[in-house]
């Protein structure tokens, strides 16, 4: 989840051990009824931080994520769906010298008065009714409060901050702006293996502080062969004239971006995905052109189907700001405790070329704790 634009405090490590436990004794199913049910995620990280840079403060840091959700379908087509997002602490995020959010989850300050909409922990609402013109041919139409990144820039390798890698460059595209968590209307379209997401946002406020519209178109095709299957997407996203121009003159400019989003099984044990950006840059941009992609080895090739380990490597370059160049490599060993509980040991190296600055560099270990109910 990107760009959000815009509590509990303590050691947030010990908050989510508490909270997994919990969670265990008490949960007793999902579905409360055959209309209602509830579900959500519990993850906690504990960080560690090394950079070689001076002024910056090394060490341990700790957060956790609560995001509980449920959904009512009072009719076969209809649902009405609402998730809300608490969290104790921040983690790295706000400590860390790089342009690159350390863990993409919605944290402490990402919760609170979110896009400026004076809105705390409620982090989508809406109501979805789907046309079923046969059973491979399907119509769905959302309004509410919507996250864009549920319905594009999927991935099946590099989507999901709670069960994936935790670095924001491998959970969606940064090129891509997309936002979260604010008011607007989507459509889901499939055919076959053929499908087709639309967005439309109204934004309370990006960084200067403007009102604005986003918009994003996804085209997806699935592909089954005897190696697996693949998923290719393309996907332009857009906005209104509200950000800041890059000459420091004139009228606002728009941002205005394209984004490929690859993934594709390679047999029972291997998966790779591939994501490429491009953004124009008449407005301030941090990046214009981004290069990502990566390796999934699921644990069958031990014996444990549901674990996996989880290797990427991402550049971005060429922005109008001081600075130059990224580059970031992630790897992460997830370990299934059982159907709810899994335990993820995460390696990220980064690197940001400033200009005329000294450039930050470093490494990150986590250790992430996750229950998906």
């Amino acid at each position: 989840m990107q760009r959000r634009f815009k509590s509990i405090k303590g050691n947030g490590f010990v908050a989510v051990i508490f909270c997994l436990f919990f969670f265990h004794a008490t949960a007793s199913g999902y579905d409360i009824t055959d209309r209602f049910s509830i579900g959500g995620v519990i993850a906690g990280a504990w960080q560690y931080l090394a950079v070689d840079q001076d002024g910056v403060d090394d060490g341990p840091k700790a957060a956790v994520a609560v995001q509980p959700e449920m959904s009512f379908r009072p009719y076969d087509n209809t649902e009405l769906f609402a998730k809300f997002g608490f969290a104790a602490n921040n983690g790295l995020n706000t400590k860390s010298p790089f342009a690159l959010t350390i863990w993409a989850a919605d944290l402490e300050d990402d919760v609170k008065d979110i896009n400026g909409r004076n809105r705390d922990y409620l982090l989508t609402a809406w109501a979805q009714y789907t046309f079923a013109f046969s059973e491979s041919h399907r119509l769905g139409m959302s309004g509410g409060i919507i996250d864009s990144t549920d319905y594009v820039d999927e991935n099946a390798f590099a989507n999901d901050e709670y069960g994936q890698f935790l670095n924001e460059v491998f959970v969606n595209a940064p090129t891509g702006n997309f936002v979260s968590y604010d008011i607007g209307g989507a459509a889901q379209w499939a055919y076959g293996d053929l499908s087709a997401n639309g967005v439309i946002m109204d934004v309370g406020e990006n960084e200067a502080g403007n009102n604005f519209q986003f918009y994003a178109l996804q085209l997806a095709y699935r592909l089954e062969t005897s190696l697996g299957q693949g998923n290719y997407r393309i996907i332009g996203s857009m906005t209104s004239d509200d950000f800041l121009n890059a000459t420091g003159e004139g009228q606002s400019k728009r941002l205005a971006a394209a984004t490929l989003s690859f993934d594709q099984q390679f047999g029972k044990i291997l998966g790779a995905f591939l994501r490429l950006g491009y953004q124009d840059d008449d407005a301030v941009i941090t990046w214009k052109k981004l290069y990502s992609g990566g390796l999934n080895i699921s644990g069958d090739i031990w014996g444990r189907a549901q674990d996996n380990i989880g290797i990427g490597l991402a550049y971005l370059n060429d922005g109008n700001t001081e600075l130059d160049n990224s580059l970031v490599g992630e790897a992460y060993a997830r370990l299934a405790l059982n159907e709810i509980f899994a335990a993820t040991a995460d390696f990220q190296y980064l690197i940001d070329d400033v200009r005329g600055e000294q450039n930050p560099k470093g490494w990150v270990f986590s250790i992430r704790l996750t229950a998906n109910f």
